[in-house]
């Protein structure tokens, strides 16, 4: 690049700083701050500013074919003025270089070679010239004095150098004027730019003083149709502040006025603390409204330019390290698509009067003209200061216009003695933590303040918008700061606010107003309030207006400071198209009306009930709700919220519809804050309709569930309660994680699908390493066949939870599409800094309704600078441990509470089921604040083990909390895998107090189909002591029987027939009447609590009569039950005698049921044979024959054989082929097939019953070897087939503790062993005179009870107790002595209140 000027070319080196920049047509990369932009149907592109030194090199980005250049210099130096002969560009460029035309003939005679082609068509470097004259001065003392040109090329060019006439018009408030340097940039809509310029010479001696017009000359080279300008000054001098009224523009070329009114400040104290400003044009028809009448009054139009720009919150976090706040001068320039910011400084921080300090959110505001997508920001500082550097966390930049706050990641150094030395850094968003919601649009609020003494106010006023259907924006406080609190409404002033809200509809309903009631003058008189929206294409505004004319204050009045107004007109401006406006103004019609509420709150009738705290209430409609309003002023009572007291309030509010919620809440203070609230009730005055609420609970931080508010309902609403923290739970609605409330967000090959949703549990533990901790938001991705995907689940800690911390193990349930078998998990977060970083030190799946658990040992770093840097990992489900742990059914569980006085509870309440296929373990029923109150209905999703059909349900209470009795009127349970409902009413409490029985427990049957699944008996126990000495015992008794239908519960034998119970060689009876029969007995559990003088017990039988039955049970035993004799144990189990009449035979019959698919070709009119194999052998082969009278196996149908065969015993799977009838050979070509759906094989003797899921096509062959074999999936055994197998076993239990510091307890150890034959109970693990389950020892104990069968899966568990609790498990490992088969069940974790997830017992399953 060569420049020519007057001088000698090193003339001017040290005296003044050059600069230039191009425009040109294109650019391969957009990068280096280009500014793409369109001129005359191209796109032009702009070079950044580029410093010039003489006879230099200069490196600048590819803009293509050269419009136009602006070159300039600083005006600084002892020597500054300069004449510009000309500029000469020069650069390389590759061209394909052109052959002549007589070579082309040539060629074209001959057939070229691919080698020669090449070398014809190889790019050559060539120079391309550009020459600009500018023959002129560049000082400020020579020629028009500007210091900056812009120059066309000499060989021609579209563009044309144009002058243009700026008009700058100070507001004339006070302090508007401005003492600092000014500088101005316009942009035209073909792309081009002034570049900024300063304004120096105006028609003015003094600039930009209050209420003045300053004009300005600019020279440029022609934008056409101007599109916004940029405005700031650089807050120099004393007074730096400004209030910019507006900028007119005239293009003198084409006589065109632009108008881009501003009416804001430029100022670092005031309004948003911005000192630079983009302004859009207006049409003029807005700016001279009344020039028909000669009156140039300038209308209000800051609408508009916040319609037409794009207010961005900016919040810049700060790090939490040593020395990381910065006194430096923080810089941030946005990028968008389109355009860039420019550099906005960041001077006024909303939140904290010291910037940019360790720890510190700072927030600013932003305002810009269409950038377009945000893609980029970048920030940094000028490293000036006494503490310079910076680690800078993230920003955040959120744009409620555009619905969309994005986080851009850094958790880096500013500092140029740190990191790399960078003070400044290029952000990008990161996907993840994009959040999108309803974009915001522009209200222009103006406040009427009347004309009466004392009517100002310095309070915090705030205002809410509410439009149709209750939908309503957020509470926004009209002032930003507490200046302007005390500069704005006035007596008889008029204040303007310009806000961003919600879009409340096409009509606003209703608004409210008030205040907060702080500071000196806080009582308020307001005459109205004009709310202005722009008409949905722009054209034109809307005003409405909403007459108030009230005191808001506390001793004026009716004493509120809270108003809800109704609109009274609507004053409507539209732009035609000839650009004149049409006013319309018009009164609304049948506008809303102001109703009259009384409340009445009863205080209950309990010690401490009342309170002197502060109560606040919220009441909603389905037309809307009056916001939070304070129950000052008690109409009945000087003293309020007394116990067992009425207090009645007034309040007006617009019509909310019908009531069906109210929020009531106290703050807490004074000496006597809890209160025990009873009920509310509400009336409307104007429909004379009364609402009532009820509580019966306390609000109070030290008792219940320490909560300070109540959501409450109507009586009589049944819609849904969402609010009520999982009281209307649905299949959406169970996971507490919000992922699943729009099914659109699951994805099938990226795409939404529908599909049913299942339940996901995930339990995430995290390493132990030095920063292993993330405080990122983690989620999931389960993957099955087909790449179908449950699409990304969020994993949300709860809100006392900041962080996944090191070595914490977390929780989740999650609602996602069922893919399937699953293939593939996911896991990752939305971390992008180095701050980010975290260890996964473990992770389970577990998937309740397939009965799968998984469990990936993982010992990775997701994160950006460990590892692999990646910050998400995929797991193959092969990789990981897969365990059985039983298939779980989802229903919906609905419990009703009774409508009687104190019917809610908070204690905790327990459920059992018991069905036909065995019974569920002890659940608890989650209260989750607000379930199991009074006269209410709470659903909820509940993974129940596949018993159904459902016999019985018991529930059980702990009788603790402030509140222990429940009266529970009845439980509905809904099967969702088959709808089958089951109803179980009781109508009664469970209270040691309110309960004629004192009973904490009840037993209910359940009724399908209005058909009782059980039936009520008495049952007769009667226990023999046997005759030996020392056979009687003082201790107390328990009992718990076992038969078809499940189990008895524990019954205490406490009242006898004998005063003295349990002696030697005596018979005792104790009756149990109304208790729900069980059916055949099998098995009975008894044992002692070993208290007493002599606890010691031999016991001989026990004898049960059922006397629905008619049947006596015995169960023989001739054991001791004591600590010093025997084995030692306190329990016992003992089979019943009347099992062993039932002996099995060699031979058997089995019934054999076939299903036929649905599906279109499924029949055959051929026969199918079937093998069983079993555990004792292989059966004969059972032809199934198809006679051609009454045809078999048609499509949809289900067919039934019975055959005699010899015992298999437990059928493992069945081999099923297709042959032709009567042995014929099959003569069809094509293929014939047997589209089979199931095949259900019953044991006929003992009714065992065997499923096998085929859905499988099985050929036609004549041939027998040619057979598909299927294992069974299902088995329901038969309580026959149960109860022969109970004869007693040992069971050696072997306990392995880990080898870790600390890893033994002194705790009390108890054990639960589970198989499919039932469970062993709770056992003590004790050994006299030992020191057990010490670090890396293993402890070995034997337990009798009756045959458990294949083993499922063990509960181990420690009370707490003693000095060292903490427990780490190694492993149980668990020995048949009958059979000698060995179960083992890894454990690995610890059993600690203080590590992990904190829990003292686990589960564990069998590794085979």
């Amino acid at each position: 690049m060569i420049m020519q000027g007057s001088d000698l070319v090193g003339s001017w080196l040290v005296s003044r700083s050059q600069f230039l920049s191009m425009e040109g047509s294109t650019c391969s990369h957009a990068t280096g701050g280009l500014t793409k932009t369109r001129l005359m149907g191209r796109w032009r592109w702009s070079s950044t500013q580029v410093r010039l030194c003489p006879l230099r090199n200069v490196e600048a980005a590819d803009i293509g074919k050269i419009y136009k250049l602006r070159i300039g210099h600083d005006g600084k130096g002892i020597g500054d003025g300069w004449f510009l002969e000309s500029v000469t560009l020069k650069w390389m460029v590759m061209k394909v270089k052109e052959m002549d035309k007589k070579k082309k003939k040539k060629k074209k005679k001959k057939k070229k070679s691919s080698e020669e082609e090449e070398e014809d068509s190889q790019p050559e470097e060539v120079m391309e010239v550009c020459k600009f004259v500018a023959h002129r001065w560049l000082a400020t003392d020579e020629g028009d004095k500007e210091l900056v040109v812009e120059l066309i090329p000499e060989d021609g060019s579209e563009l044309e150098e144009n002058t243009y006439e700026v008009h700058v018009i100070t507001g004339n408030v006070w302090g508007a004027g401005t003492d600092a340097n000014v500088f101005l940039n316009i942009y035209g809509e073909g792309g081009g730019d002034t570049g900024e310029r300063q304004l120096k010479r105006s028609n003015q001696l003094n600039k930009f003083e209050k209420g003045q017009e300053d004009i300005f000359t600019i020279k440029a080279i022609d934008l056409g149709v101007l599109k916004k300008l940029r405005i700031r000054h650089d807050n120099s001098s004393s007074n730096p502040a400004w209030f910019l009224d507006r900028v007119e523009i005239v293009d003198l070329k084409n006589n065109t006025r632009y108008y881009f009114p501003c009416q804001r400040w430029l100022a670092g104290e005031e309004d948003d603390g911005q000192i630079a400003r983009e302004l859009v044009p207006v049409d003029e028809a807005f700016i001279r409204k009344d020039s028909d009448n000669g009156n140039q009054s300038l209308a209000s139009l800051g609408l508009e330019q916040k319609a037409k720009s794009t207010t961005y919150t900016v919040k810049v976090k700060t790090g939490d390290k040593k020395n990381s706040g910065t006194d430096a001068n923080v810089f941030i320039i946005l990028y968008g698509n389109k355009d860039d910011t420019g550099i906005i400084n960041l001077k006024a921080s909303k939140t904290n009067k010291n910037k940019f300090e360790r720890g510190k959110v700072d927030e600013f505001t932003v305002e810009s003209v269409d950038i377009g997508d945000l893609k980029k920001i970048k920030i940094g500082h000028d490293n000036k200061g006494g503490s310079a550097g910076w680690f800078l966390e993230w920003v955040e930049i959120d744009a409620p216009s555009l619905g969309q706050c994005l986080k851009f990641p850094c958790g880096r150094w500013l500092d140029k003695s740190e990191d790399d030395g960078a003070t400044e850094r290029d952000l990008f968003p990161a996907e993840l933590q994009t959040k999108e919601y309803v974009p915001f649009v522009p209200y222009e609020i103006t406040v009427y303040t009347s004309d009466i003494f004392g009517a100002g106010t310095d309070a915090d006023v705030f205002i809410v918008l509410y439009g149709s259907n209750g939908i309503c924006s957020q509470q926004k406080s009209l002032c930003q700061n507490k200046r302007e609190q005390r500069m704005c409404f006035e007596r008889n002033s008029v204040d303007q606010f310009i806000v961003e809200l919600e879009d409340v509809g096409d009509t606003i309903e209703k608004i409210r107003v008030g205040h907060k009631g702080g500071g000196l003058n806080s009582g308020w008189h307001l005459d109205r309030v004009e709310i202005r929206r722009l008409l949905p294409n722009g054209k034109g505004s809307e005003t409405i207006t909403f007459p108030c004319q009230r005191w808001l204050a506390k001793s004026e009045d009716d004493g509120e400071i809270v108003r809800e107004l109704v609109p009274s007109d609507i004053f409507t401006e539209k732009l035609l198209k000839d650009g004149t406006l049409k006013q319309i103004e018009q009164e609304v019609e049948e506008p809303l009306e102001i109703h009259t509420y009384k409340i009445t709150v009863f205080t209950g009738n309990i010690y401490g009930a009342g309170t002197d705290a502060n109560v606040f209430l919220t009441i909603y409609g389905d037309l809307g709700d009056t916001g939070e309003r304070k129950l000052s002023k008690s109409e009945t009572n000087s003293n309020k919220f007394e116990r067992a007291q009425e207090d009645k309030f007034t309040i007006q509010a617009v019509d909310l519809g019908i009531i069906y919620k109210i929020k009531i809440r106290h703050d807490n203070t004074m000496l006597n804050a809890d209160w025990y609230l009873e009920k509310v009730e509400i009336l409307d005055e104007t429909t004379e309709e009364l609402y009532l609420f009820l509580c019966e609970r306390w609000l109070s931080t030290k008792k219940e569930d320490k909560r300070i508010e109540r959501t409450l309902y109507e009586q009589s609403y049944d819609g849904e309660r969402n609010s009520l923290g999982g009281s209307s739970l649905s299949l959406k609605s169970q996971d507490r994680n919000a992922n699943v409330k729009n099914k659109k967000k699951l994805s099938l090959n990226g795409s939404a699908q529908e599909g049913s949703l299942i339940p996901y549990h995930l339990i995430i533990t995290t390493g132990t390493e030095y920063d292993s901790s993330t405080e990122s938001r983690v989620y999931i991705i389960i993957t099955g066949p087909q790449k179908v995907q449950t699409g990304r689940m969020w994993l949300d800690l709860l809100k006392e939870k900041k962080q996944f911390a090191d070595g914490s193990v977390e929780k989740f349930s999650v609602m996602g599409l069922d893919v399937g078998e699953i293939k593939k998990l996911e896991l990752g977060h939305d971390g992008a800094t180095p701050e980010s970083s975290w260890l996964v030190e473990e992770l389970t799946l577990i998937v309740p309704t397939k009965g799968v658990m998984y469990t990936f040992v993982c010992k990775c770093w997701l994160a950006r600078d460990r590892g692999d840097g990646l910050t998400s990992r995929v797991f193959n489900i092969l990789d990981a441990d897969c365990v059985n742990i039983g298939h779980k059914i989802l229903y919906e569980v609905t419990v009703v509470t009774g409508d009687i006085q104190n019917a809610g509870t908070d204690t905790s309440v327990y459920m059992t089921l018991f069905g036909s296929s065995g019974n569920t373990e002890e659940m608890r029923l989650e209260k989750n604040g607000e379930r199991f109150e009074r006269g209410q209905e709470d659903t909820f999703i509940m993974e129940i083990a596949d018993i159904a059909p459902l016999r019985k349900m018991r529930i059980r209470t702990d009788g603790k909390g402030t509140r222990p009795d429940w009266f529970l009127e009845k439980i509905i349970m809904k099967n969702l895998s088959n709808q089958e409902v089951t109803t179980f009413t009781y109508s009664e409490w469970l209270s040691k107090l309110r309960n004629a029985k004192g009973a904490l427990v009840c037993e209910i049957p359940a009724v399908i189909n209005e058909e009782q699944m059980m039936e009520n008996t008495t049952y007769t126990v009667q226990v023999k002591t046997s005759d030996i000495g020392g056979a009687g015992t003082d201790a107390n008794v328990s009992l718990i029987m076992f038969g078809e239908n499940g189990d008895s519960g524990t019954l205490a034998l406490k009242e006898s027939n004998k005063s003295n119970k349990f002696e030697r060689n005596q018979m005792d009876v104790f009756n149990f009447p109304d208790t729900l029969s069980l059916g055949d007995l099998c098995k009975v559990r008894v044992w002692h609590d070993n208290k007493g003088v002599a606890p010691g017990w031999h016991l001989e039988y026990i004898e049960v009569k059922d006397a629905t039955l008619d049947k006596t049970f015995r169960f023989q035993c001739d054991r001791w039950l004591a600590k010093g004799e025997d084995d030692g144990q306190l329990i016992r189990e003992l089979a019943c005698a009347n099992n062993d009449i039932l002996e099995l035979k060699e031979r058997t019959s089995y019934e054999i049921v076939t299903v036929t698919s649905d599906t279109e070709d499924a029949e055959t009119k051929e026969n199918i044979w079937i093998i069983l194999e079993g555990k004792k052998g292989r059966s004969k082969e059972f032809l199934l024959e198809n006679a051609s009278k009454k045809r078999k196996f048609t499509r949809g149908a289900t067919d039934k054989f019975l055959f005699s065969s010899k015992n298999v015993g437990d059928i493992a799977a069945i081999c099923v082929g297709h042959c032709p009838k009567d042995g014929r050979k099959s003569t069809t070509k094509t293929d014939v097939y047997w589209y089979v759906r199931e095949i259900i094989i019953t044991e006929m003797e003992l009714c065992n019953k065997y499923f096998f899921k085929c859905n499988a096509k099985i050929p036609l062959r004549n041939k027998r070897g040619d057979y598909k074999v299927f294992e069974c999936v299902k088995v329901i055994e038969s309580f026959a087939s149960k109860a022969r197998s109970l004869v007693p076993v040992k069971y050696e239990v072997i306990v392995v503790t880990g080898s870790e510091k600390g890893a033994g307890t002194d705790a009390n150890v108890f054990i639960t062993i589970f198989g499919i034959n039932g469970d062993s109970g709770k056992r003590a693990l004790k050994q006299k005179f030992r020191n057990l389950f010490e670090r890396g020892k293993t402890n070995r104990f034997f337990l009798e009870t009756l045959e458990l069968g294949e083993l499922k899966k063990v509960r181990i568990e420690h009370n707490n107790s003693g000095i060292a609790t903490g427990w780490l498990v190694e492993r149980v490992e668990i020995t048949n002595s009958a059979t000698g088969v060995t179960t083992i069940f890894p454990c690995g974790k610890w059993l600690d209140r203080n590590r992990g997830d904190g829990l003292t017992w686990r589960e564990l399953f069998p590794r085979y």
